[in-house]
């Protein structure tokens, strides 16, 4: 009722505008309808966002290709499932904004059996990885992209990118390289700029064992997906461990080489191999670390993601100028 009310008022007063010599009022053009969940903004050199000819364009300016491999699993109650995916994806991107590079995400999900415990993870095969993300660059090498970098981001996935690094150079015309193997040479203090080893040395040291999800993980988020990290949920937990890992821990805290092989051979496994090891035997939480989750900050991300894409941005400048790029 009432809308037939305004539409009849309005009609009313523009007849008697009209009537009284007063000229009628321009059409107020309406925007169009958006869908009210999206929020997405064009990031550069990102192919999902891209259209066919910037592609094209950008082929002529390189043919190199930044791949995330990442993981859909749980990241203890502050994080969300897709840290990995969106976390390497995020570091890709702000790459690609200091020096030419397409980023090509591929698949969200990884090689996450361990974590099958807590709800909503998701694992796929080590062979299902290999394949589709092999095919994906064959797809890539064929519009004639040339050189790949595998950006793993999930710990899980580390075994299946160096295969699928290895099976591109051995199969195809293409060149690969994983990423954080190539930029660490350029980690160092020499490398680093010094306005980021300052960041990073205002840091106070983590105390404690911290792998998936804890301090390090959660501020990589904070910095880079800080929307999607409720620390309002965040807690320390207690690990339980096997005896004879538990007794390893603090060699392992403390950097030795031998103890740390031997413990991550054998620990976040997959609970069918009986080695008790898996995220739900080992943490109430999902989260593998025994440090206060409370030292996680956003000021902690900035400093290891500035860190890392200085040195990736270094490494992929230096491939550029050890082999140009051949002119077409």
């Amino acid at each position: 009722m009432r809308h037939f009310l305004t539409s009849g008022l309005v009609a009313a007063l523009a007849l008697a505008a009209v009537s009284a010599g007063a000229a009628p009022a321009a059409p107020v053009s309406a925007a169009p309808p958006t869908n009210p969940l999206w929020h997405e903004q064009k990031i550069k050199n990102y192919l999902p966002d891209m259209t066919w000819p910037e592609v094209q364009d950008l082929l002529t300016r390189t043919d190199m290709v930044i791949i995330p491999v990442g993981a859909l699993e749980e990241h203890g109650p502050q994080g969300p499932i897709g840290t990995d995916f969106y976390d390497g994806t995020e570091e890709a991107e702000l790459i690609a904004q200091q020096t030419d590079v397409l980023v090509a995400p591929i698949l969200m999900p990884g090689n996450s059996p361990y974590h099958m415990g807590f709800p909503g993870t998701i694992t796929l095969s080590a062979e299902t990885l290999e394949r589709v993300y092999f095919e994906a660059v064959q797809s890539l090498i064929r519009h004639g992209f040339h050189r790949f970098m595998l950006l793993n981001a999930h710990g899980g996935n580390a075994a299946t990118t160096r295969f699928i690094v290895d099976r591109i150079n051995q199969e195809t015309s293409g060149v690969a390289v994983e990423l954080t193997d190539a930029a660490r040479p350029f980690s160092d203090e020499a490398h680093t700029p010094a306005a980021v080893r300052a960041e990073i040395e205002a840091l106070p040291r983590v105390k404690g064992f911290d792998r998936h999800s804890g301090v390090g993980e959660t501020s990589n988020s904070l910095y880079l997906i800080p929307s999607l990290v409720d620390m309002k949920a965040a807690r320390s937990t207690t690990l339980t461990l096997p005896p004879h890992l538990e007794a390893m821990l603090p060699k392992v805290e403390a950097g030795d080489p031998t103890a740390n092989l031997l413990f991550l051979a054998e620990a976040l496994k997959a609970k069918d191999t009986g080695k008790h090891t898996s995220t739900r035997e080992m943490t109430a939480t999902g989260n593998w670390s025994d440090a206060d989750i409370g030292q996680a900050s956003a000021a902690r991300g900035k400093a290891y993601t500035d860190a890392f894409v200085s040195a990736a941005v270094q490494f992929i400048e230096t491939w550029k100028m050890l082999v140009p790029m051949p002119k077409k």
